[in-house]
């Protein structure tokens, strides 16, 4: 039996739907109202230990997804919780999915991941660790009035889709030979130029816009801190992973009717 927490989420319903045929699935969520359809469903709150141990009860391979919560403290809270039941219920292996980089540093954004990964390591469980990259999907460029910008400097983005990383995450959970493993996902290398250059609308950068999340992503862009790569994601989908600019440009064909 696979489990699958915060399977109400977008990620959580994307792995779902990737193994609806590969086997029995069980959605764990905080409200059972929320949980995806067609699927057994437990309740199981990160905030509630108990509830963990209930939920995780005879899974053979449970997918523990990062909680959404921003707060590092009470994340690493969360997810200290979820590998403790996991362990007292003696699942039979876990699949976390961390960050890019969070296996080398335990600051920002990546200290909650480097505790989390630092327990499951510690547990003795079988795991996998699935490294993300920040999802392409929030980063996708929009034309406006004939351009598209951003403050980037034309340096690359290693993103990828959730939908690539949900099927990344599904055949991990069905497959062999993934236990014991750390991997490092990066989608195809793109930039905001090139894709203005494939819709063939210009492109303009803007002064970055201050203090907040993007700004502080758009300047680890300008730094290059996102153009690492690897041949993790296409090697675990068994395909090449979808790129910015075919998602772009399927938006943007003529309908044909």
């Amino acid at each position: 039996m696979i489990v699958i927490s915060a399977a109400s989420g977008a990620l959580g319903r994307l792995v779902i739907d990737n193994l609806r045929t590969r086997g029995d699935v069980v959605a764990v969520v905080r409200d059972p109202e929320r949980a995806p359809e067609d699927v057994p469903a437990r309740r199981g709150d990160y905030d509630d230990p108990a509830s963990l141990r209930v939920a995780f009860e005879g899974a053979d391979r449970l997918l523990l997804i990062s909680s959404p919560e921003l707060d590092s403290a009470r994340r690493i809270r969360q997810h200290l919780a979820a590998v403790a039941a996991a362990k007292e219920v003696g699942v039979g292996a876990i699949v976390f999915t961390s960050f890019l980089g969070a296996d080398t540093a335990a600051t920002g954004m990546t200290e909650a991941y480097h505790a989390t990964e630092r327990a499951i390591l510690d547990s003795g469980l079988p795991y996998t660790l699935l490294r993300h990259p920040f999802y392409s999907d929030a980063f996708v460029p929009q034309v406006s009035d004939g351009a598209i910008t951003s403050s980037t400097g034309g340096r690359g983005l290693n993103t990828a889709f959730r939908s690539d990383l949900a099927a990344a995450a599904a055949n991990v959970l069905t497959g062999e030979g993934h236990l014991g493993q750390a991997y490092d996902f990066t989608g195809p290398l793109w930039s905001y130029p090139e894709v203005a250059t494939a819709l063939g609308v210009t492109y303009r950068e803007l002064p970055d816009a201050g203090p907040g999340p993007m700004s502080w992503i758009s300047a680890q862009v300008r730094a290059g801190a996102l153009e690492r790569q690897t041949p993790d994601l296409e090697r675990v989908l068994a395909r090449p992973a979808e790129t910015v600019v075919s998602r772009v440009l399927g938006r943007h064909m003529p309908q044909v009717h």
